[in-house]
């Protein structure tokens, strides 16, 4: 693919915004369509409060230090305002980003099935349905998968990819070289319920309810507790990444403890943990686990982590001199 394909975002609203100011910003020809039946008042006032959007969005990067004032203006000319689903005509790269029925899905990918080229990629957003369902919606189901992004789209560096069943495998290849292009990071998942960050994400907040509930800490020192430990560790290893530094067995013993203490099997450990804490796979210490260190300067690698942390903890203002 070439650096300037046209993109289409199908649905005006937050994510289609979104989406239009990052291509928009990486140099991209953008048509953002709204997909809702209004009459021409209603149009020219949907389309004058999406630009509206989109100008203050960029405004705020600029006043961050993101890029310069003037470039707000030309960026914001690339996105253009169709009512029309015919706009998406010469699109490349259509991405739908409609509410989460199946109903409004339905309607949304029938309406882009109509209007698209038979090569252009079809990319839903959604975060709740799968990529298998709504294939089945499109015209070309080979061309179609998910990409969810992650708001506010223009910062987030993260897209999940789930292609489904039929999606051909050279489209998942196209659209992941697209977003590496503008600077995005993809990964690839199954179509499964909750992709991967929502996932742990439900389960990550739900269990801080609960702490706040249970009056195990208020909800100002959970908080603390995410951004200053939680937070900050995991933006330098992963988290399967950290069960390796620091071993598999301590998870392993951890999450015994917790389901038995607290009665509930919510803490136990999965299948996985146990099969490689029994087989001596509990990481850096024997060489392997989720990952091979087989061949890896263990040494120039924690080093390398550390050195990462101390810079996070820098930029935080968040490390101290040593006491004189």
């Amino acid at each position: 693919m070439s650096a300037r394909e046209a993109i289409g975002a199908a649905g005006a609203g937050r994510m289609g915004r979104g989406i239009a100011i990052v291509f928009a910003y990486a140099g991209h020809p953008v048509r953002l369509v709204d997909l809702k039946p209004r009459d021409a008042e209603g149009s020219a006032a949907a389309a004058r409060a999406a630009m509206q959007e989109i100008r203050a969005a960029l405004a705020t990067l600029a006043g961050l230090g993101v890029m310069p004032h003037e470039s707000i203006e030309p960026i914001a000319s690339r996105v253009s305002f169709h009512a029309e689903p015919e706009a998406l005509a010469d699109a490349d790269v259509i991405f739908e980003g409609v509410p989460e029925t199946r109903e409004a899905k339905r309607a949304a990918l029938a309406a882009i099935s109509r209007a698209a080229r038979a090569d252009a990629i079809v990319a839903s957003t959604t975060s709740t349905m799968l990529s298998d369902e709504l294939q089945a919606m499109v015209d070309g189901p080979e061309r179609f998968l998910n990409a969810h992004w992650l708001n506010p789209a223009y910062l987030v560096p993260l897209v999940e990819v789930s292609p489904g069943a039929r999606t051909d495998p050279a489209v998942v290849g196209r659209l992941t070289r697209l977003l590496q292009g503008i600077g995005k990071v993809p990964v690839v998942c199954k179509a499964s319920p909750g992709y991967i960050v929502p996932r742990i994400q439900a389960l990550a907040m739900n269990e801080a309810a609960r702490l706040v509930e249970e009056g195990v800490a208020s909800a100002a020192d959970v908080d603390r507790a995410i951004k200053y430990g939680f937070g900050l560790r995991y933006a330098v290893l992963g988290l399967v990444e950290f069960i390796d530094w620091g071993g598999g067995d301590i998870l392993y013993y951890a999450s015994r403890y917790l389901r038995e203490a607290m009665r509930d099997d919510r803490f136990a450990a999965p299948k996985i943990v146990e099969e490689n804490m029994h087989a001596g796979r509990i990481g850096l210490r024997t060489g392997k686990g989720f990952y091979d260190f087989g061949g890896v300067d263990v040494e120039a690698y924690r080093r390398e982590r550390l050195g990462a942390f101390v810079a996070l903890l820098r930029h935080f203002d968040l490390l101290r001199p040593p006491a004189a």
